[in-house]
């Protein structure tokens, strides 16, 4: 029986050869999918990784997993391959794509991280000064059905469109045949992102920007465009249930992680979840 948090057997059956390969040599290691499960259960509850239930095993170990699979990109691939999964069932729509971000309160436990940083590792650890106090910001592309595409950090005083370009950049889906899918038709967003730049660079990538404006009755310049898809912009509603989905997972609705890269590795993992399961809600 698949306990609370638990990943199920078919949503084991689709990620087990990234997160369990074969092991060739060396001392056998402590089950993945039982480690991956503890991962699942600190993300949900948001508990402190000393508070892990004994079921899976010594915390600590479950810890080092989680570092070792952030560290080595096996988040992020998973990622992808439920992307791929989504995309393959039809469910995830290449057409209507929408951006946005959202503030999370940082505690004051997620102060005071390493000053040297990391490669990856920015020396704000993405952190920042907000009306609402320490925060980071999570600034995310989903599709029309509310799957996340792709994600960004950034502390949390720092505007939305600033980030706009660098998030979409990293979409990247898979698909059975042909290259990856980087770009959508249709890009909706609010007006945060009402910017001439941010327009003309949909125009140089194919894509339609549905973008309101900050003054809807002014009149429109030259070379910009001259009627707002109103349909099109109320379906930006998913981004918005989105966060909402990603938000229900305590460690994301709040931020522990001293490390950027440890607070991205569970906005993933959350992403992860959501994508499970909903292949999962598909098919019952």
């Amino acid at each position: 029986m698949v306990g609370r948090y638990e990943i199920s057997d078919d949503g084991w059956a689709q990620i087990e050869d990234i997160v369990s390969p074969p092991q060739t040599m060396g001392r056998p290691r402590r089950d993945d999918r039982k480690m991956l499960n503890g991962i699942f259960w600190v993300l949900c509850s948001g508990a402190k990784w000393r508070d892990l239930p004994e079921r899976y095993g010594p915390w600590s170990t479950v810890y080092d997993r989680f570092r070792k699979w952030r560290d080595d990109g096996t988040f992020e691939a998973v990622l992808s391959r439920l992307q791929l999964k989504l995309r393959e069932d039809g469910l995830m729509d290449l057409d209507t794509w929408m951006i946005d971000a959202t503030s999370v309160r940082a505690t004051r436990a997620a102060a005071g991280g390493g000053k040297k940083g990391g490669s990856k590792e920015p020396l704000d650890h993405a952190l920042g000064r907000s009306r609402g106090g320490l925060t980071t910001k999570i600034h995310l592309v989903c599709d029309r059905y509310g799957w996340p595409l792709a994600f960004t950090l950034s502390p949390g005083q720092e505007a939305d469109s600033r980030h706009f370009v660098s998030t979409l950049e990293r979409i990247h889906l898979p698909g059975s045949v042909g290259r990856p899918r980087k770009r959508s038709r249709y890009m909706v967003a609010d007006k945060g992102y009402d910017s001439d730049e941010l327009r003309h660079y949909c125009d140089r990538h194919g894509m339609k920007p549905v973008i309101a404006r900050r003054n809807m009755h002014r009149r429109t310049r030259p070379g910009l465009p001259r009627r707002f898809d109103k349909p099109k912009y109320g379906q930006r509603n998913a981004i918005e249930r989105c966060f909402g989905w990603l938000k229900e997972c305590r460690r994301i609705a709040t931020r522990y992680e001293k490390l950027a890269s440890s607070f991205k590795a569970m906005v993933c993992v959350a992403c992860i979840d959501r994508c499970l399961r909903a292949n999962f809600s598909h098919k019952t």
